[in-house]
């Protein structure tokens, strides 16, 4: 393994970017998010890095203590990757970077790939604002697909958000389309704001449910 670069600056943020600077890097946190992922489920929903890139950063991360790497017992025995409590600790840098970002969003391109779970962390942000410290397991229902989020998680150990329907009963359901997921992503409009217009649909009965239909 080759040696990690670093700026040699006696600096938090220098020193930040030594571990998390890479191309690549801060991309494979968001997907660690979810929870263990396999190699190759992360080469899927990282279109365009190389196979060789993600590995190398995948031993980049588990040698700075980032993220580690086990293998499932039978019938999986598959190995996974996962976040460590240091790496987990890069969540509210990826939401604030996620914020500082929209403005450079604008309209998806010809060329940008897109994920549903993509707007996972986005919509946490939202959900925070609006609902506070309340938690629940939250199904968003978006045209490109389906995605879950722990609404309160960020203070938990184990998943942020996972692709696809929520396992098990939602405490709420969030129904969206195209034009208003945009818009939530570019900063245009609040969630707070699309619920009220009708544009977000709300299901569920529980509190959380209540918290959000009463904005």
């Amino acid at each position: 393994m080759s040696p990690r670069r670093s700026y040699d600056q006696y600096c938090s943020a220098a020193r930040a970017l030594d571990l998390v600077g890479d191309r690549w890097t801060l991309l494979i946190v968001r997907e660690l998010l979810a929870g263990p992922r396999r190699y190759t489920d992360l080469h899927a929903d990282l279109p365009g890095v190389s196979t060789d890139v993600l590995a190398s950063r995948l031993k980049d991360m588990e040698r700075d203590g980032l993220s580690t790497r086990r293998r499932l017992p039978p019938p999986g025995a598959a190995y996974v990757y996962e976040l460590t409590g240091r790496g987990r600790e890069l969540l509210p840098v990826l939401q604030a970077l996620g914020a500082w970002g929209e403005s450079a969003l604008g309209e998806r391109r010809a060329t940008d790939a897109v994920r549903a779970h993509w707007f996972a962390l986005p919509l946490l942000r939202g959900l925070r604002e609006l609902a506070g410290s309340g938690a629940g397991l939250v199904e968003v229902r978006l045209e490109e697909g389906a995605f879950h989020v722990w609404a309160g998680a960020e203070a938990e150990e184990g998943p942020v958000y996972g692709d696809g329907p929520a396992p098990g009963e939602a405490d709420v359901r969030l129904t969206l389309d195209t034009d208003t997921c945009g818009a939530l992503g570019r900063g245009e409009l609040g969630l707070g704001d699309a619920v009220r217009a009708g544009r977000v649909e709300v299901e569920g009965e529980g509190a959380l449910a209540k918290e959000l239909r009463e904005v």
